[in-house]
């Protein structure tokens, strides 16, 4: 099988009946994380475990078979050819909104699919939206691609949420990403109520290591002027924010603030998706991951 032919498993098993993923289609109910499998290796794996594990209890009251998981997404991962983009759902076909007190059994979603596109720099719109419960990265997806649609229609490429109108609003998190910011000396995390995510805190672990300054505080729009660079961070990699509304960042800043994140990435080391029951291990060979491409900063779409 391809790297680029699409792979489903439900369970451990191939998701051939329709009807079993009824639940996802009728029923906006679940949780997911989203990962870069290269070479049947990931990067923060424990992490998205966590994530996997935090979700399941706080939606469902029960306790996923982390263990199993991980066998599944190696057998889906070594379906689809060791590379690709994953996406785990935890769901239940037995979730009934009418009874969602009623004990159900969890339900494993394993997706692989085509490797991201190359990173690009991007032109983003600020739009006043917090997703609910953001804590968790749940299916309720809607407003998220709502408003990057809305952001498109406008000339932008991507949305970037705030927490209300005007110059005091503050910044939240992207579409489908978070964001950071250069002053010059340290890296700036906005504080607003946001899922953060995997990528976000392997930056943070990798920085606090280099000996890189950073800080967790608010940010509101009238500051967004005041930054040297800005950047997404997401599991598909790092990609440069060149303008948000009508402020412009120089791409002179983020020559030396790309090379300093990708460093700092790249002190998270791959781990492969090992079956069940057998000590983790690292992967070897995987020192120039996807995200560590040159990140181009040339004819962005507006």
């Amino acid at each position: 099988m391809s790297a680029t032919t699409p792979v489903f498993l439900l369970n451990g098993a191939p998701a051939d009946d329709p009807a079993a993923l009824r639940a996802l289609a009728q029923v906006n109910y679940g949780h997911f994380t989203s990962l870069q499998v290269r070479g049947g290796a990931a990067r923060g794996l424990a992490l998205h475990l966590a994530r996997l594990a935090e979700g399941t209890a706080v939606l469902f009251d029960a306790t996923l078979d982390e263990a199993a998981v991980r066998g599944w997404m190696r057998d889906a991962a070594a379906a689809a050819g060791g590379d690709g983009s994953m996406r785990v759902t935890v769901f239940s076909r037995g979730f009934d909104f009418r009874r969602p007190l009623q004990p159900v059994a969890i339900d494993v979603l394993v997706a692989v699919s085509a490797l991201p596109p190359a990173p690009r720099a991007l032109r983003v719109q600020t739009r006043s939206f917090l997703r609910p419960v953001p804590q968790l990265k749940h299916v309720g997806t809607f407003p998220l691609f709502h408003h990057r649609r809305e952001a498109l229609k406008a000339g932008y490429d991507d949305a970037l949420f705030v927490d209300g109108e005007g110059q005091g609003a503050r910044v939240a998190e992207g579409s489908v990403w978070n964001i950071g910011f250069w002053d010059g000396r340290q890296v700036v995390w906005p504080q607003a109520p946001a899922l953060r995510g995997t990528t976000e805190c392997l930056l943070q672990a990798g920085l606090e290591a280099a000996g890189v300054g950073q800080v967790v505080r608010p940010v509101t729009v009238a500051e967004l002027g005041s930054f040297q660079a800005a950047f997404a961070a997401n599991a598909n990699g790092l990609q440069p924010i060149l303008a948000i509304d009508g402020i412009e960042y120089s791409p002179d800043a983020w020559a030396d603030l790309g090379g300093l994140l990708q460093e700092a990435l790249g002190r998270a080391p791959w781990e492969v998706l090992q079956a069940p029951g057998t000590p983790p291990r690292l992967a070897a060979g995987l020192n120039a991951p996807p995200d560590a491409v040159q990140l181009g900063l040339s004819a962005p779409r507006r």
